[in-house]
């Protein structure tokens, strides 16, 4: 049994490599959600006029990774205080936003960051957005699976590597053994 996850906190291709590390997660696909625009392209996305963010679903097994694990990778692989921008990305397309799929993960992503918030975790309060997912859109084929297509471009060398790293260091009992 499966379940999907879809997330967004700036560029989809940091964000899905490092989902990719953990244990349970079968398969993690790049698309868009939140907007209005229908099966919107990667340069409509980025030009920040569809209303849609880049995301990932997550499908995973709920008997091996939970979905608050995936919300603590999550929360701790992007900055949820960052309204619009994430590292370099700025624009509503780089959000960070929840896209829920039940009453059941809205109300844990909800108490989630509730419990961050009363934690004290950041300095500054966190913007992320708690939405129904209504249309996923896949991305287009180059965008899946694109750190393990390009690792050594210059962009995963230098923001989707250091989550990758935090992933395995700080969740190292969730990772993959290769």
């Amino acid at each position: 049994m499966s379940e999907t996850a879809t997330f967004g906190g700036g560029c989809f291709w940091c964000i899905e490599a490092a989902m990719k590390e953990l244990d349970g997660v079968h398969e993690v696909t790049s698309g868009y959600a939140g907007g209005d625009t229908e099966n919107p392209t990667y340069r409509e996305v980025c030009s920040g006029s569809t209303g849609h963010a880049e995301v990932v679903r997550v499908e995973f097994d709920p008997g091996v990774i939970a979905f608050e694990d995936l919300l603590r990778v999550f929360f701790t692989i992007h900055d949820p205080t960052q309204l619009n921008k994430q590292g370099p990305d700025v624009g509503t397309q780089y959000r960070t936003i929840v896209l829920y799929e039940s009453d059941e993960q809205r109300d844990l992503t909800e108490a989630f960051i509730e419990g961050l918030e009363d934690e004290g975790v950041y300095d500054d309060d966190i913007v992320t957005e708690v939405e129904p997912l209504e249309t996923f859109y896949e991305a287009e084929e180059e965008h899946q699976d694109y750190y393990e297509k390009n690792p050594n471009d210059r962009y995963c060398t230098f923001h989707a590597d250091p989550k990758i790293q935090k992933v395995r260091e700080q969740f190292e009992d969730e990772v993959t053994a290769d």
